[in-house]
């Protein structure tokens, strides 16, 4: 899974790069690609227990991933918390560089993590892409927040 880039032959680039040789499951496409529609349809659809594979990762990385994951949809935290939540508390830019590297975006949802005042900052899609999908996580309402 990728976040969008400017035309098909990029994403699919984009995607070959992390695939290594894999072979195309088309069965497990249509499943996901499915479940990404109805999420982007708004029907209620969280993809946080997609499986995605992180053996590869920093421990902290991992810690923060998972950390990501329990954030409800339609709430969001900050760097800061996401940080203390991964046992390290203080390393907010560390949290932010976890959240850079994240190999699977709605399913590790980055974009639910926000600057320490609110503020919507680094999301590999984009802000305005970062600022739809909370949109859509909170049904057009303000997204909530809680630290």
């Amino acid at each position: 899974m990728t976040l969008p880039e400017g035309t098909r032959p990029e994403a699919e680039r984009a995607l070959a790069a992390d695939l290594d040789g894999a072979e195309r499951d088309e069965a497990a496409v249509a499943w996901l690609r499915g479940r990404v529609c109805a999420y982007l349809e708004g029907l209620g659809q969280d993809l946080v227990d997609l499986p995605v594979d992180t053996a590869d990762a920093p421990p902290f990385f991992k810690r923060a991933w998972t950390a990501c994951r329990s954030i409800p949809a339609g709430e969001t935290r900050s760097y800061g918390w996401l940080a203390a939540a991964a046992g390290s508390p203080g390393a907010a830019r560390a949290a932010g560089q976890s959240m850079a590297r994240n190999p699977a975006a709605l399913a590790i949802p980055c974009h639910r993590v926000v600057a320490s005042d609110g503020s919507l900052h680094g999301f590999g899609g984009g802000l305005e892409m970062k600022a739809r999908l909370l949109a859509l996580e909170a049904k057009g309402g303000r997204p909530g927040r809680r630290d």
